[in-house]
């Protein structure tokens, strides 16, 4: 399944210029928004949006990908419905055409007859992205994509790509917020069980060309199936004597951060927006943990940087199977996985991880924060 890799890789880039064109005229970006309601809406914000950016990337992947492997069209899930509406109340339905020119008119009747952006998103849509650098040679993977399924965020952290904040990055730390928390995120899982056994993690806003003055981004990749463990990101080394640390949304229950401060000591406590971002912070070393009591992720937000997490040999689990767990059964029985609904939920809820989650890196990090939070939720 190099094909497939080198794949998602491509795409997750052309998702990364569709994001960075859309950002690059503000008069132009107001257009793109448009508020989630009803079903689709994350019950966790006030205001939740959807932008044409997070369609036109969603329905590019699926398109792109469905062409390669026809088998695993069906089984292509995105975050977001592809019905848009425009300023005339019409609604149209994007999709991605044969053509830059076919897709260029459908998208300007989304624009309001505005075939300027139309035609940018489509030539970004269409256009091949520079090669992506990636040492996949020599991995072999036993899988047919006929036993896959694919889970796509086309923009993690949508309200962080919707504010732009250009925050400084500095290098070894995490980003509380801004443009570096939005990512697309790409998983890929076993339809029989469930498992995470590919992630595609694209970070379209990694730093600024000192030249061009232009975005520049960075990708991540993972791969997990039985015995088969690579990534991209090189297991990171725990700092000396530094404790552990975790990373939270700064929304995170009180008594959460009370018990984890107990057990980590307030410096260790740290907060970013996204989901996907915070466990990328776990894969990378910024953080050891990542922790969320709430149902408010869902199956897109994890799949991705899931898979790359169990290629370091850490994983993502249901926090709330955890406090009843033995803490022998916490990584075996307690795994998020992919590929059976919430029973009885609506609309998103359907796909949400409804029992919280923790991302980690290593079994003796998830049993030393599942001790302090057992009884307090």
């Amino acid at each position: 399944m190099a094909d497939l890799l080198r794949l998602l890789l491509r795409v997750a880039e052309k998702a990364a210029n569709v994001a960075r064109v859309c950002r690059q005229e503000a008069p132009l970006f107001q257009l793109l928004v448009q508020e989630k309601t009803g079903d689709d809406k994350n019950k966790k914000f006030v205001q939740d949006f959807k932008t044409l950016a997070d369609v036109v990337i969603q329905e590019m992947i699926r398109h792109d990908v469905g062409a390669q492997f026809p088998e695993m069209a069906s089984y292509i899930h995105g975050e977001e419905s592809n019905k848009f509406e425009n300023g005339h109340g019409e609604s149209v339905t994007v999709t991605v055409c044969g053509t830059e020119k076919e897709t260029a008119v459908l998208l300007a009747t989304v624009l309001d007859g505005d075939h300027t952006a139309a035609s940018l998103l489509a030539r970004a849509i269409h256009q091949d992205p520079a090669t992506i650098e990636a040492n996949t040679d020599g991995l072999t993977v036993p899988l047919s994509p006929s036993e896959l399924g694919i889970w796509i965020d086309p923009i993690d952290a949508t309200s962080q790509y919707i504010e732009g904040r250009e925050e400084v990055m500095e290098e070894g730390h995490l980003s509380p917020s801004g443009l570096h928390c939005a990512l697309v995120l790409i998983g890929v899982y076993l339809r029989s069980t469930g498992e995470p056994v590919m992630g595609v993690i694209n970070q379209p806003f990694n730093y600024k060309d000192p030249e061009g003055g232009g975005w520049r981004g960075k990708h991540f990749w993972g791969v997990s199936c039985g015995s088969i463990n690579a990534c991209s990101v090189p297991r990171p080394k725990d700092a000396p004597g530094g404790g552990l640390s975790v990373v939270l949304s700064s929304s995170e229950k009180q008594v959460v951060k009370e018990a984890l401060t107990s057990l980590c000591g307030p410096n260790k406590l740290m907060y970013a927006s996204g989901a996907g971002y915070k466990i990328l912070c776990v894969i990378q070393g910024l953080a050891d943990v990542y922790v969320l009591s709430e149902g408010s992720t869902f199956k897109w937000d994890s799949c991705a940087p899931h898979a790359l997490l169990r290629a370091l040999g850490g994983g993502v689990v249901d926090l709330t199977k955890c406090l009843q767990s033995s803490p022998g059964g916490l990584d075996q029985h307690t795994e998020l996985t992919y590929h059976q609904p919430y029973p009885g939920g609506r609309g998103a809820d359907r796909w949400a991880n409804h029992g919280g989650l923790v991302a980690y890196r290593d079994c003796s990090q998830l049993r030393s924060i599942i001790a302090p939070l057992k009884g307090k939720l």
